[in-house]
């Protein structure tokens, strides 16, 4: 694999591509590189998708941060998975088209958090 950006602002300057195919899902190298980027970021369970729970003060900021990463998801044509309640958005990446993790989905969890940055 190339040797792609690294850093969270490289990450969130990068534009998602169409991949289809698992010969464009992330190594576990990749992927372990490219989460020491994000803080606050995980894996879920098997490495299948990457995810993080943002907490806001009330409902409102929550729901304007889902509307807001919506935005950019269909920007990017690359969707989270969002759960969201009061106080807390619960956002999940995983390119479905690669069978687990993309590049995709580390670029756009670095601009989710571009999204909440003072």
């Amino acid at each position: 694999m190339p040797n792609l950006p690294t850093t969270l602002a490289e990450l969130a300057a990068e534009k998602c591509l169409p991949l289809k195919g698992r010969e464009h899902a992330a190594s576990s190298e990749q992927a372990q590189a490219w989460l020491a980027a994000l803080p606050g970021w995980s894996f879920g369970p098997d490495q299948a998708d990457l995810r993080k729970e943002f907490r806001f003060t009330d409902f409102v900021r929550a729901l304007a941060f889902v509307n807001a990463l919506g935005y950019v998801a269909e920007r990017e044509n690359h969707h989270p998975d969002l759960e969201l309640g009061w106080g807390r958005v619960l956002v999940r990446f995983s390119t479905h088209d690669v069978g687990g993790l993309s590049r995709n989905d580390f670029v756009c969890a670095a601009k989710t958090e571009v999204l909440v940055s003072p």
